[in-house]
């Protein structure tokens, strides 16, 4: 064979691909079928609870929940910072939405006034002083503006000024 009759196969292949390609990508694409999974979800139920309590920073706080379904239980309480203990107790479910008790115990203490810090503004010492330079600056004392000439003239009238 010889090198033209190669060129010409190849070519014919090339047009021949891309026309298949064309048709091809021209069909609609139509999704043979389509699967729904639906999976029956159990009712949610959980149950925790922490607590915390720090000495040293004075972090004093706990919360308990439970939920089953869709009713929830459960109270939170803390420190605040004037020492009275907050608490609060909370329900939640579809008959009557969210509802919350909130009661205090204890007395709101004084918080310790902190003590004054006396502070020393630190002294400047004057070790050498600029030279002052002195600008001098006359500005013009007359202005004059510059005459203008002005003529006007009709066919019957003529004015100058």
């Amino acid at each position: 064979m010889g090198c033209q009759q190669e060129n010409v196969i190849t070519t014919c292949m090339f047009v021949i691909i891309f026309a298949l390609a064309a048709a091809t990508s021209a069909l609609p694409v139509v999704p043979v079928a389509k699967y729904a999974y639906a999976e029956a979800e159990a009712p949610a139920h959980y149950e925790f609870q922490y607590s915390v309590h720090d000495n040293e920073s004075g972090d004093v706080k706990q919360q308990q929940e439970s939920r089953e379904g869709d009713v929830v239980h459960g109270s939170y309480s803390l420190v605040q910072p004037d020492g009275v203990h907050r608490i609060v107790e909370y329900s939640s479910d579809a008959h009557n939405g969210f509802n919350a008790n909130v009661r205090y115990e204890g007395q709101p203490i004084q918080a310790p006034v902190p003590a004054k810090i006396a502070y020393a503004a630190p002294v400047a010492k004057l070790v050498h002083a600029a030279p002052v330079a002195r600008v001098a600056y006359s500005a013009p004392i007359s202005y004059a503006a510059p005459l203008a000439h002005v003529s006007y003239s009709s066919p019957a009238i003529s004015y100058h000024h």
